[in-house]
């Protein structure tokens, strides 16, 4: 097996001198980051780890690194995970149409050939040795891994909502991650030309391995607390009153607290927020009319059913109240005090997954 790209090692900068530095820039680009997760991110770039981010949706992990791409001038190769996901979605395939229309190009000449052949055996054998470029960079379709190992520019991988593949997919994520390389059987090694930043996503909808872990950064974003959050809606629902922000998010802590399928994410608070503007305009308040909020706050009929009994003063477990046995989910887990958050202006800025 050959390399086939020979690169000298990556000496590229990060172009930030510490944590606060990136998180200025990322302020810049509309994310505002908590110290701690600028200085994770910033070592993440110095030190060439990939980084992880956990943490339910909703709370701006694929946002980071939008704006880390954005910031450092870097192109951003997202690769969307989801369940089947194989390495032909993911690495490469071959570009069966274009090695077709080659071979019928060639099928004359290719029949010239073996006319000289007097058996079967030796035309297959004159066959075999000859090579007809059909296993060529010409004929490879790269898919996101391999296009950031190829890309001749610096580039920020973002491989989003890992934890929805299967765990067999994570091993073709290994010798990218921990080489900075990917290989073709039928060519050889691809090695970075320029070191991706890779950051990784999980909902922790279900563990990952131990050797994806080993490999990465890693760091929990959480749903932040409830006085930057306020900060969150104001920045991008300017039009909202600040009494009217304060009640949607504090309604949203008291949903998070509950054992729902689906608790809010910034986004949907946001949402919120601006339904208790207009609700507003008609006379009527976001505390006398709270349900009215559950159409941008709640997303399964269970969860409608379960604040409802709640609020209503029913028995407080949610068997009673929904006839299923009592859950928890990671969106249910207490608010990580270290979060990030994003701010836009007139409600164009970013959101978060």
């Amino acid at each position: 097996m050959t390399t086939v790209t020979m690169i000298e090692k990556p000496t590229e900068e990060t172009g930030f001198a510490d944590g606060p530095a990136l998180r200025a820039a990322l302020r810049g680009a509309d994310y505002i980051a908590d110290p701690d997760l600028a200085t994770v991110v910033h070592l993440a770039t110095v030190l060439g780890r990939p980084l992880l981010l956990e943490g339910p949706a909703g709370v701006g992990k694929t946002e980071l690194a939008k704006a880390l791409a954005e910031v450092a001038g870097r192109r951003l190769i997202r690769l969307q995970c989801h369940e089947g996901l194989d390495d032909s979605r993911a690495l490469y395939e071959w570009d069966y149409a274009r090695q077709l229309l080659h071979v019928q190009m060639l099928r004359d000449r290719i029949g010239t050939d073996l006319a000289a052949f007097d058996t079967l055996e030796e035309a297959s054998a004159h066959l075999a040795a000859k090579d007809f470029g059909l296993y060529s960079e010409t004929f490879l379709a790269a898919r996101p891994l391999l296009a950031a190992i190829l890309s001749e520019e610096p580039v920020v991988l973002l491989v989003d909502e890992v934890d929805r593949t299967e765990e067999s997919m994570e091993a073709l994520l290994l010798e990218v991650l921990a080489e900075n390389q990917v290989t073709v059987p039928e060519i050889g090694t691809f090695t970075a030309r320029t070191r991706p930043w890779v950051v990784l996503t999980s909902n922790d909808t279900r563990e990952l391995s131990a050797a994806l872990k080993r490999r990465c950064l890693h760091y929990h974003l959480g749903y932040p607390a409830a006085g930057r959050e306020r900060d969150i809606v104001a920045a991008r629902a300017p039009e909202v009153e600040p009494a009217a922000i304060a009640e949607v998010v504090a309604l949203a802590g008291e949903l998070r607290d509950l054992p729902l399928r689906k608790s809010p994410s910034i986004s949907e608070v946001i949402d919120a927020a601006r339904i208790a503007a207009v609700l507003a305009g008609t006379g009527t308040t976001a505390a006398e009319r709270p349900e009215l909020l559950y159409a941008a706050l709640l997303k399964y009929s269970t969860d409608v059913e379960l604040v409802r009994t709640r609020k209503g003063g029913a028995p407080s477990g949610p068997a009673e109240a929904t006839g299923r046995p009592d859950r928890t989910t990671v969106a249910a887990d207490p608010a990580n005090t270290t979060t990030a958050v994003f701010r836009g202006h007139g409600g164009r800025g970013r959101g978060g997954n």
